[in-house]
């Protein structure tokens, strides 16, 4: 069994206990009566990407299948709020305990101290994860073409958009192109192989023309303004790559370990991107 596969396994039982302590149709009351009542703005994360002179998507992780413990003693109540001082466009916060030391209280904590979109990281399989999410306060989320069917891809885009949450869909390969559907918000390459965990930041390059000819073809010429946002993922630890991926098309970069294997994440974010922002 490969990582991913062991990650999923574990995630469905995971869910399924979840569901045993808090019903379905109790989180969908909470989350009817916060739609209701809640007048807090939400945060378009492709808005945010669009706009922004870096895209940068910076990640809160504390650690990773392949490396251990990256930060353990990391706090969401410091962090984010530091990354978003530093000139982060937006957030990626891991919230799977097992296999990455994180939870939705990470994004519950952080939301009220940070004024930019919360992607809630994980590995969707599930519209339970998404009513999660929307409760915590997280304004977008992951969905891995590797971890679903493309019918349960279209699915979860469709309950998460009734939601008020943006999707980020993440591909590995060009064999996961069918996945992309005119509804999805963002489209990620990871450049991380799931199975092995080894990264290679060229993978991004390789399926860039590839991507844009596919969105192209769901969306149509005429529907640039709505086209998704692209989105380099992982291994990205040189501001001179993010030049090189802007060239290709990308406007969104997600970089959690180069920052987050530092004391201050935060300070090695303003460092990163100040030679970015020199040279607009």
């Amino acid at each position: 069994m490969d990582i991913l596969s062991e990650i999923i396994a574990h995630k469905r039982t995971e869910v399924e206990l979840q569901k045993q302590s808090v019903s379905p149709e109790q989180l969908r009351e909470q989350v009817q009566k916060l739609m209701e009542s809640s007048s807090a703005p939400r945060h378009s994360m492709r808005q945010a990407l669009a706009s922004s002179p870096t895209g940068i998507i910076a990640e809160f992780k504390r650690r990773s299948p392949s490396k251990g413990w990256i930060y353990e003693t990391a706090k969401a109540e410091e962090i984010p709020a530091a990354y978003e001082t530093a000139g982060a466009s937006a957030l990626s916060i891991l919230t799977d305990e097992k296999f990455f030391g994180g939870s939705l209280r990470d994004i519950s904590t952080a939301r009220p101290l940070v004024d930019i979109p919360i992607l809630r990281k994980d590995f969707i399989i599930d519209e339970y994860q998404l009513l999660q999410a929307r409760i915590v306060g997280a304004d977008a989320v992951l969905l891995i073409a590797a971890c679903l069917t493309q019918k349960e891809c279209t699915t979860l885009t469709t309950q998460a958009h009734a939601l008020g949450l943006e999707v980020l869909l993440e591909i590995h390969n060009p064999s996961e192109l069918p996945y992309i559907n005119k509804e999805v918000d963002m489209l990620g390459v990871n450049n991380r192989n799931l199975g092995t965990f080894v990264t290679d930041v060229k993978n991004s390059f390789r399926i860039a023309r590839q991507l844009q000819q596919a969105i192209g073809s769901k969306k149509g010429a005429s529907d640039v303004r709505n086209m998704p946002i692209l989105v380099s993922e992982s291994g990205i630890s040189h501001p001179e790559t993010i030049r090189s991926l802007r060239a290709a098309g990308f406007r969104g970069f997600l970089i959690g370990e180069a920052f987050m294997k530092t004391d201050r994440p935060g300070d090695t974010l303003k460092d990163f991107i100040s030679p970015i922002i020199s040279q607009k």
